[in-house]
């Protein structure tokens, strides 16, 4: 059974080929790549050599068949993704500004990954599951926060632990009422991963320190607050580690956070210490950006030990 399990959104991304191209302009795009937030992170935990599980729905297409073949291949569980006939794969479309931001045009809702309820949550699922993550770009919808919540539920009643990816997507959550969703995981979580913005846009305020100091009064054991090309913070009750970005030239950031959650994850699973797991996980987030397509720059656990030696001159122990 699963050791670690994710629920959410299977799709494939479509990417802007030039900087500044506009959507409502005719311009070339490249891929589709395999894609969602849950889906690379899951496969880098598995890739990183946990058992993994992804709870999600695809259509009964070409783009269904590259996700579950890229799924597959790399070690997770699949068997509770539904092929649904008569829907399409989810889609993302991605145009990248000059300053690294980016914007989305997401079909999600109305595809087959739309159809994630309550259902597909099964005790059983859970029996063995050490880590549930939650991807914040999955509150796409009431049925997949359902599911989501369900998921929650059953992880804490077998003893496993939360972690949580807030992955704020201005696309989708777009009311109060969806951030309200967010804040009520980020209080349940025992691992947060996030960005410097996404922690004061929940909390509600500006203050870093303060922020993790009240998560971490609240319960959670591990806040990494992740900084681009500045690198990561980690946070503990009784530590705070500063992980440098590992030196590599950017050619696509997409799927970067999730490949670095997904590794982090794994490994604390696999009971490394948590500021091995962020140097980890920091060099597999450096590793992806070097590929375009945002699972494309994925990896082993042997590949980023092996990177951990060379940079540090020490092995990952």
């Amino acid at each position: 059974m699963a050791e670690i399990i994710t629920i959410g959104e299977i799709l494939v991304e479509v990417m802007a080929k030039n900087n500044d191209q506009k959507f409502e302009e005719t311009g070339e795009y490249v891929g589709p790549f395999p894609s969602g937030a849950p889906a690379i992170f899951i496969d880098q935990a598995a890739r990183c050599g946990s058992r993994s599980l992804i709870i999600s729905a695809i259509g009964s297409d070409g783009f269904g068949r590259m996700n579950l073949h890229r799924l597959q291949r790399d070690g997770v569980d699949v068997s509770r993704i539904k092929v649904l006939e008569g829907q399409t794969t989810g889609v993302a479309f991605v145009t990248y500004q000059k300053d690294g931001e980016r914007d989305f045009i997401y079909h999600i809702s109305n595809a087959a990954c739309g159809y994630i309820d309550e259902k597909d949550v099964c005790e059983e699922d859970f029996r063995d599951c050490h880590f549930f993550h939650v991807m914040g770009s999955s509150i796409y919808n009431r049925n997949t926060y359902l599911a989501i919540t369900k998921g929650i539920e059953l992880c804490l009643k077998q003893g496993g632990k939360i972690s949580f990816d807030p992955n704020v997507r201005k696309e989708i959550i777009t009311d109060n009422e969806k951030r309200n969703l967010l804040i009520e995981i980020l209080y349940q979580s025992h691992i947060i991963l996030l960005g410097e913005k996404e922690l004061s846009y929940l909390m509600g305020e500006e203050q870093e320190r303060k922020n993790v100091e009240t998560l971490l009064g609240r319960g959670a054991e591990m806040i990494i607050v992740k900084r681009g090309k500045r690198g990561a913070t980690l946070y503990t009750p009784n530590n705070t580690v500063h992980v440098g970005a590992y030196p590599v030239e950017e050619v696509d950031s997409t799927g970067a956070g999730d490949c670095f959650g997904g590794t982090f994850v794994s490994c604390i699973n696999q009971g490394l210490r948590p500021e091995v797991a962020v140097r980890l996980a920091s060099l597999a987030g450096a590793k992806a950006v070097t590929k375009k397509g945002p699972m494309e720059g994925n990896t082993t656990l042997e590949e980023l030990k092996r990177m951990y030696e060379e940079h540090y001159n020490q092995k990952p122990v």
